[in-house]
């Protein structure tokens, strides 16, 4: 990493919030207050202290199987050229369908592709994308470690918030990758990913902060990355919330 490189990453983590660097492995063995897990009504949120930039990150995720790969092949054949709804006539360029390990143990959902993402057919890789990477560096992961998908695979006109019949067409088959993988944590990105998931009316200001039980595995609302580009301030909650999932993957990891 140059001199530039470092000093970019310095000031991703300042505006996160994060106060101070270590490379003492007694950080990891610390002892971590509990997260709150709620199902199906949140009753509040705990923190958990951990550095971002550890040398050595603990193992959390699984190596990629083929079974895991034919199983996700297997659902995009399903999709195919799909015409389940409306948004097939309305200048979709192509299905994004979901990018990453096939046997991650940390999962990110979004809303639905971007202009972005409709054009390169991977989710997340205009500057919301280049900002969720940089979220993901910051807890000692790499987007190759991780799954990335949305609740819906064909980007809405003007990317406008998808309608009811389009997430009732689209989901099961995020469902079906959520079956697949398997993840021990998955991160709802955004008020839309976050109401689909949990099937509520509740904003992502009240429903972030916590963690819910989500078919077996931990489901951890936070801001959308494109909300963060118009709000930087809220980048430190993000961070809270991103540091309740590394101490989740921990867990997962040590059988806790």
């Amino acid at each position: 990493m140059d001199r530039t490189q470092l000093a970019e990453h310095l000031r991703f983590y300042q505006e996160l919030g994060v106060t101070g660097i270590s490379a003492d492995r007694r950080w990891r063995a610390r002892e971590a207050g509990p997260s709150d897990v709620v199902d199906p009504v949140p009753t509040g949120g705990g923190s958990v202290q951990l550095r971002p930039d550890d040398p050595q990150p603990i193992a959390l995720v699984r190596s990629p199987s083929s079974s895991g790969e034919d199983a996700l092949r297997a659902i995009r054949a399903e999709i195919g050229d799909c015409t389940r709804c409306k948004l097939h006539q309305q200048g979709r360029t192509q299905i994004v369908f979901g990018v990453g390990n096939p046997s991650a143990d940390l999962m990110f959902v979004g809303e639905a592709p971007g202009a972005d993402e409709d054009i390169q057919g991977i989710p997340f890789v205009g500057r919301a994308g280049q900002l969720l990477t940089k979220i993901i560096e910051a807890i000692n992961l790499k987007r190759d470690d991780v799954y990335i998908a949305n609740v819906i695979k064909c980007r809405p006109p003007g990317n406008r918030n998808p309608d009811p019949d389009e997430v009732e067409s689209c989901e099961p088959f995020l469902f079906q990758q959520i079956d697949r993988i398997q993840p021990k944590v998955i991160v709802a990105l955004g008020t839309f990913a976050a109401k689909a998931l949990l099937k509520t009316q509740d904003p992502i200001s009240r429903l972030r902060g916590r963690v819910y039980d989500y078919r077996g595995a931990k489901l951890v609302p936070t801001f959308h990355p494109a909300f963060l580009l118009r709000s930087p301030e809220r980048k430190r909650d993000v961070w809270e919330d991103m540091k309740k999932v590394r101490a989740l993957l921990g867990e997962s990891e040590d059988g806790v």
